[in-house]
């Protein structure tokens, strides 16, 4: 099982980060350890000082494929729900500045917290969904899968061209703007049209 993840796929978070607006997906992996299992605390790390929240629509895949076409891309996925990517801010900066990949700040153990998964029914428009993110009972992010810039199937399509897509992947979407730090004893609470899909507590 691999983690897929979307850069910059929504402008205003570009802008907050003083970032230019991609014209095409901006990918990046986290392996099978960056999942934080459910119910599990995550652990502040030690290697930073800098820990962000960003809050984000993750699909689960259901199907292989390579080289998926757009049009067909809903056929590969049936489950949504939100997620946090969690990102050691500080080292993504430092690595950035210095031309390096940013793996360490991204892709270290317990990073990807994923809540509890719905089906994607024919009720439900994919890219048409609210989410939004609670820190300690206050609202911090909000958003719609509407304002992608690259929508869910054309992502697929794009990842699907490098990498083999397996029954069980998981594709984090993108974060819209409103990202910033988190404290030990921070609660993390995650919804999507309203309903309560994950819970992350801060040790």
């Amino acid at each position: 099982m691999k983690i897929i993840c979307i850069g910059r796929n929504y402008s205003e978070h570009a802008k907050e980060l003083n970032n230019e607006v991609p014209d095409e997906p901006i990918l990046f992996i986290k392996p099978k350890n960056a999942l934080l299992l459910p119910d599990k605390p995550l652990y502040y790390p030690e290697f930073t000082d800098d820990l962000h929240y960003e809050c984000e629509v993750v699909i689960r895949i259901s199907k292989n494929g390579k080289y998926i076409q757009e049009k067909f891309a809903k056929k590969y996925y049936n489950e949504v729900t939100v997620g946090i990517d969690f990102t050691a801010r500080d080292l993504q900066q430092k690595q950035k500045s210095k031309g390096l990949p940013w793996e360490i700040a991204k892709a270290f153990d317990s990073s990807a917290a994923v809540g509890r998964f719905i089906p994607i029914t024919p009720g439900i428009n994919i890219q048409e969904l609210d989410f939004e993110l609670k820190l300690n009972d206050q609202i911090v992010q909000k958003g719609n899968t509407k304002d992608m810039l690259f929508n869910v199937d054309k992502i697929i399509e794009y990842s699907s061209r490098f990498f083999t897509l397996n029954i069980g992947d998981l594709i984090f979407t993108g974060t819209p703007a409103g990202v910033g730090p988190v404290s030990v004893y921070d609660r993390l609470d995650g919804f999507m049209q309203g309903e309560k899909l994950l819970e992350v507590e801060v040790r």
